[in-house]
């Protein structure tokens, strides 16, 4: 999962996380559960500047039954 992080403040950005929600989904689209994983933002990210990160988001595979997938919808960021 890559996502853009814009810094559009007046001063850098110093910590922070990235909390992902991962759906497990039947096969006829029913969503049957949300995992969540959390990481460090890729800091320091400075005044005005963007910067990209790519994640590996990762399900034990006992949490996806036979017949089902794995869909990470669902990103929020927490700054501090």
């Amino acid at each position: 999962m890559t996502v853009a992080f814009d810094n559009s403040g007046g001063t850098a950005v110093r910590s922070g996380t990235v909390t992902f929600g991962t759906h497990v989904v039947g096969a006829l689209g029913v969503d049957w559960g949300t995992v969540e994983s959390t990481v460090g933002l890729p800091v320091p990210i400075g005044a005005g500047t963007r910067t990209e990160r790519t994640w590996t988001v990762c399900v034990d595979r006992w949490r996806v039954p036979l017949g089902m997938h794995i869909e990470t919808r669902d990103v929020s960021v927490r700054w501090e």
